[in-house]
């Protein structure tokens, strides 16, 4: 994301078992995925049900604490995975002010995650902080490198997260090379207006990413999912320019990328007219427009979009009608979605700016667990068939 940084993803109870502690045994509900991933009475759910869990690590380490719907503590992987969540998304920094989304970080979490069953989608923003339309800086460690050599960086980088992923026994599943790439990447030398540089950046990550593991999908990432303009404009210069790549990425927040119509009627179109599957890396929605951590949120309204008040309810409603909307797209191609810092809750010390301790959360209002630490029933209608 992140429009306000511009200006700021055996059976399952099986597998619950060896990560939850005996006092905080998940709760048995009857919507958990059997072990080939279907709901009771039903057929298979979208193949993504994910969530971004990128502030996890950090949060843990301040005293984070995560809670099941009725209460009882538990990990918070597993209260997803339980949940009826199969991914998490995991961004990469390169030399982050602060030690993490690393690959330290990255290779722990999706450790403890491909242990309950979960894919992995790693995304790799090639910076020391946030990537987004706004912005796409170098890292400090590459400012000064032709573009040859910055090239080399960038699939050196790739490389390494990935190859040592693969060691430990965890190879990614898909991987987004770049972050919302609406203006490109690693200004200026990959900006918007200079597509052939862009596209040798673009290629040399996905070259990165297949020589670790040919089965891994890369990912293209923009913004602005109702944006259908925008979507042709990019996508028919990357088709232009010889980008590969397997999968259509797309953020999608209602509250500032248009209509739910219009999103679909964009993702039906990218769908169709590239020929690729499509996967909203992206959406996220307010449960209440209270604050818990003394940082203004940056959505506070009480009914961001028409029809969806910020309540528990009004989250849930959104995220099953944003599932309805992926799975509408026709041939089968809506992969599914993530549900965008799933688990950024209020913890004091694990806010947005790397390089400052005292800035806050703009974002825990709109998690997957509220202030009271407990799973959220959007959770439920986000995972459900």
């Amino acid at each position: 994301m992140v429009r306000f940084l511009t200006a700021l993803l055996c059976t399952v109870g099986a597998l619950l078992a060896t990560v939850v502690p005996a006092e905080a045994a998940a709760p048995a509900y009857a919507a958990v995925p059997d072990a080939g991933g279907r709901r009771p009475g039903g057929g298979p759910p979208l193949a993504i049900r994910g969530a971004d869990v990128s502030s996890l690590a950090k949060s843990e380490a301040l005293g984070g604490v995560y809670r099941y719907a009725d209460g009882r503590r538990g990990d918070a992987l597993a209260i997803l995975r339980h949940g009826g969540l199969n991914y998490i998304r995991l961004k990469v920094w390169v030399n982050p002010a602060d030690g993490y989304n690393t690959k330290t970080q990255v290779l722990a979490v999706a450790k403890r995650a491909k242990a309950l069953g979960m894919g992995l989608l790693v995304d790799f923003h090639y910076s020391d902080s946030w990537a987004d339309p706004g912005k796409q800086n170098k890292p400090a460690a590459w400012e000064s490198l032709s573009f040859d050599a910055l090239k080399q960086a960038l699939h050196d980088h790739t490389y390494d997260v990935l190859s040592a992923l693969k060691a430990q026994g965890t190879t990614a599943d898909m991987v987004q090379v770049g972050n919302e790439l609406n203006g490109g990447l690693l200004w200026p030398d990959g900006r918007w207006d200079n597509w052939p540089q862009l596209a040798a950046l673009l290629n040399a990550g996905y070259d990165a990413v297949k020589a670790v593991s040919g089965d891994t999908k890369v990912v293209l990432h923009l913004a602005d999912g109702g944006d259908n303009g925008l979507y042709r404009w990019w996508f028919d210069n990357a088709a232009a320019h010889g980008v590969r790549y397997d999968v259509i990425g797309l953020s999608y927040y209602p509250y500032w990328h248009g209509t739910l119509a219009a999103f679909q009627a964009n993702l039906n179109d990218v769908a169709a007219r590239y020929g690729k599957p499509v996967v909203v890396a992206e959406t996220a929605y307010p449960f209440t427009t209270g604050d818990d951590d003394g940082w203004e949120n940056i959505v506070t309204s009480a009914e961001p979009y028409p029809g969806y008040p910020a309540t528990p309810a009004g989250q849930a409603a959104f995220a099953r009608d944003l599932m309805d909307v992926v799975r509408a797209v026709p041939g089968g191609r809506g992969l599914g979605a993530f549900w965008w810092e799933a688990t950024w809750t209020g913890v004091k010390g694990n806010g947005w700016d790397p390089a400052d301790p005292a800035s806050g959360n703009a974002w825990e209002n709109q998690a997957l667990f509220g202030f009271g630490d407990r799973a959220l029933p959007a959770l439920r209608e986000f995972a459900r068939r």
